[in-house]
């Protein structure tokens, strides 16, 4: 018996879960759509840990149909960069609008479900890069951090 399971069953429930978390409501007279992921982003702690719980459910979806390890990484990505800054109070309420983590993830799924190759390449692509930006920020931090000190030291002298 195979993990794997069928994938049309649960892409169709994949597609409405991210219909409602990300673009259930539309906004008159605009083209903008919002979804309860981020209406649950305005409550405070419990919102944010909501709607990363919702999102994290695609995420294992996809593990259960056999994604390999450089999609479902992009897709943990998405799902951190989303919970990371919906968490920074009001700059993260605005970002959880704009950002819809549950429709990249089910953007890169479809894809991978459609042409597997070329999603595989392009998600490891992604995550090189989301890495050297890591390691560059990280890098400036400490070199941030180092100038501080050596500020306040001479400031002390």
């Amino acid at each position: 018996m195979s993990t794997m399971i069928s994938r049309e069953g649960p892409m169709q429930g994949l597609r409405a879960l991210s219909r409602i978390l990300d673009d259930a409501i539309a906004v008159p007279g605009t083209r903008f759509r919002f979804g309860l992921d981020a209406v649950l982003g305005l409550i405070p702690g419990v919102g944010d840990i909501t709607g990363a719980v919702m999102t994290g459910y695609t995420i294992v979806a996809a593990y259960r149909m056999g994604v390999p390890g450089s999609v479902l990484l992009n897709m943990v990505m998405n799902l951190g960069i989303d919970a990371a800054v919906g968490a920074v109070p009001l700059l993260g309420d605005v970002f959880d609008f704009a950002f819809k983590a549950n429709r990249r993830n089910l953007d890169l799924l479809e894809r991978y479900v459609r042409r597997p190759d070329a999603t595989r390449k392009s998600s490891r692509g992604a995550l090189v890069i989301a890495l050297g930006a890591l390691a560059v920020l990280t890098i400036g931090m400490v070199w941030l951090a180092a100038m501080i000190v050596q500020t306040v030291v001479n400031l002390l002298n």
